[in-house]
Formats: C-alpha cells, sequence, structure tokens
C-alpha cells in the first residue's frame, strides 16, 4: 500500500473525499496539510491505496494528490487551474 495526500479547495471537498473514499473501501483521514504542500483550505485527506489505484471521485474541490516518500512528496495529480 501506498500513501497518498490530496489537498482541496474547500473544507468541505475533503470531508467530502473521504467519505468518498470510504466507499471505495479507503479509509482516508482528515487532517491539517503539512507546511511543505500548499492548500486553499488548510485541511488535507491522507490515506493508502494500492501503487495503481486512482480515486474514481475526483471532483472540482481536489487541488492535488500527492504520494507520500520517504524524501518527501511527489505529485499524482493537480487540478486544472486554467
Amino acid at each position: 500500500m501506498i500513501s497518498y495526500i490530496a489537498t482541496f479547495f474547500s473544507h468541505f471537498g475533503a470531508i467530502r473525499f473521504v467519505r468518498e473514499l470510504k466507499k471505495s473501501g479507503i479509509i482516508g483521514k482528515a487532517m491539517p496539510v503539512p507546511r511543505s504542500l500548499s492548500a486553499s483550505c488548510g485541511t488535507c485527506v491522507m490515506y493508502e491505496a494500492p501503487e495503481n489505484w486512482t480515486p474514481e471521485c475526483r471532483h472540482d474541490e481536489i487541488e492535488k494528490i500527492v504520494r507520500c516518500t520517504e524524501t518527501g512528496y511527489i505529485t499524482v495529480w493537480q487540478a486544472d487551474n486554467g
């Protein structure tokens, strides 16, 4: 299992994502965003999933999803801000 962090534009988006992950059988935990990651609302969701698994519930409230590594974070998905 790989650890991921999703950041959000709103606190509501983070709470919604936790609920949507649960429906997929993935446990997510809402928490403050680590200082090295930026987020509009200050709340992120940490979850563990298989390496090639992507959430079906990507919605416009998600800012980005990063993979947690021993040396930092790798962005695996980011919202199109255009």
